[in-house]
């Protein structure tokens, strides 16, 4: 039987350099593959992978990576106070127990994230 060890998400990007350094501020290592048309950004265990692609159509995107972290409001604030390009999405509490938030790039890939609601009524 095969089984799968990772994936890494392929994301379209309008200018690479430009890319590099906003998920580098996004607390991202990169490193640019020869070429200088594609690039590995891993943080953790999570990897994603950008790809400079001719005419981005940010409004048109349907490019979207879901991210599950360890505390979604610390993420947020992080990444707000990083000074990047994009918009961001305030977690909230949603019904099915995650905290969700999101950030989408200027080239319009979507990066939700989440973690768990921890009930602290229940702790021991």
């Amino acid at each position: 039987m095969i089984t799968f060890s990772s994936v890494a998400p392929v994301l379209p990007v309008s200018n690479l350099p430009d890319a590099a350094r906003r998920y580098e501020l996004l607390g991202f290592t990169v490193r640019l593959y020869e070429g200088g048309e594609y690039a590995f950004a891993s943080r953790g265990d999570v990897d994603l992978h950008l790809a400079t692609v001719q005419r981005v159509r940010p409004a048109e995107s349907t490019v979207a990576v879901y991210l599950y972290v360890s505390d979604a409001h610390a993420l947020h604030s992080e990444w707000t106070n990083a000074g990047v390009d994009g918009r961001h999405v305030p977690p909230v509490h949603t019904d099915y127990g995650l905290i969700e938030g999101a950030y989408v790039d200027p080239d319009g890939n979507l990066l939700r994230f989440g973690s768990p609601i921890v009930d602290s009524t229940n702790s021991d």
